[in-house]
């Protein structure tokens, strides 16, 4: 099974390119799901599970996985099923996202598939305010044509791990607060879960958000207010933009902002679940201003301070 992703590294130029791979699994015999195999560390069939007193109904355990204990996440119960029965059958993909490590018991692993972020679209309307999916995309290879769900992962951990929005002390500069009031910043990142944690971390300190679902999207918008006449750069103090997206990823996004004349000064932040030195030697290579790891409250504060200590200076 560890076979599935012994060449991720090598995979890494995949990224930029408007490009992703999805690892392909089951969690019933009818559907099937995916997630982006960057964020996945290994995958093993199931190890043995210790009890976790008090824990989430969706957490079904801890494993031990070379010394290390890793919480493992009933991820057909966390979406909505009836959580899935372990047995011998069973896999564990373990995962990194916002510098955790968890395990998400599923099914059979399929296999690795290689895509464009531009055959990755939203779920439909009809699905819901309340479904637990960031995109889907068809299948069509030569045994299979079948619509694969994304599983928004964000939103799932969420649900398990409450984040708290609350900042430590001394974090707020107080010369800074009236400054805030008014302040724009374009957020563009396909979980509505993440969506949410930026705004209830900024809006209450007076900043305004504008809020979109993918770079293509936000691209428009910027490029229609330019149109419009208005002058982008003072219009907002940011864009702060997840990597992975439908239609046109962050990566992808960054580099046609700084194609176009008009956009190319924007500060732009690139805000994402994948952790890594990967993450920064991208960042800078299309010409992201800072990166950050979700979801980090204190962190985020701190850029947009730092951030309008600049602008306040040097205009």
């Amino acid at each position: 099974m560890a076979k599935v992703l012994e060449s991720v590294d090598q995979r890494t130029q995949l990224v930029g390119e408007n490009r992703l791979e999805l690892l392909l699994f089951r969690i019933n015999s009818t559907q099937l799901f995916a997630i982006n195999v960057f964020k996945v560390r290994e995958v093993v069939k199931l190890p043995p599970l210790n009890a976790l007193p008090g824990s989430h109904q969706h957490v079904a355990g801890v494993a031990n996985i070379r010394g290390v204990s890793i919480p493992v996440i009933n991820l057909k119960g966390a979406i909505g099923f009836k959580p899935m029965e372990m047995t011998a059958d069973c896999n564990l993909i373990i995962t990194e996202y916002n510098r955790t490590i968890q395990g998400f018991l599923v099914g059979k692993v399929e296999h690795i598939v290689n895509m464009t972020w531009s055959d990755i679209l939203p779920p439909p309307k009809t699905a819901g305010a309340n479904n637990y999916l960031t995109a889907i995309t068809r299948l069509e290879e030569k045994n299979m044509n079948q619509l694969v769900s994304i599983i928004d992962v964000e939103k799932v951990l969420a649900e398990i791990i409450a984040y708290d929005t609350d900042l430590s002390d001394g974090v707020l500069d107080d010369d800074l607060v009236d400054h805030m009031q008014g302040q724009h910043i374009l957020v563009v990142d396909d979980s509505g879960t993440a969506r949410r944690q930026v705004k209830e971390t900024l809006c209450p300190l007076g900043i305004e958000i504008t809020e979109v679902q993918d770079g293509l999207q936000a691209l428009r918008l910027l490029q229609s207010w330019s149109r419009e006449g208005i002058d982008v750069n003072k219009k907002l103090l940011m864009v702060i933009t997840d990597a992975e997206m439908p239609e046109m990823d962050g990566y992808k996004l960054t580099n046609e902002i700084r194609s176009d004349d008009k956009l190319k000064d924007l500060y732009v932040v690139l805000n994402t679940s994948l952790s890594g030195n990967f993450n920064n030697a991208m960042a800078e290579k299309v010409g992201c201003n800072k990166f950050i790891s979700k979801f980090q409250p204190d962190m985020l504060v701190t850029l947009v301070q730092d951030r309008l200590k600049d602008r306040l200076t040097n205009g």
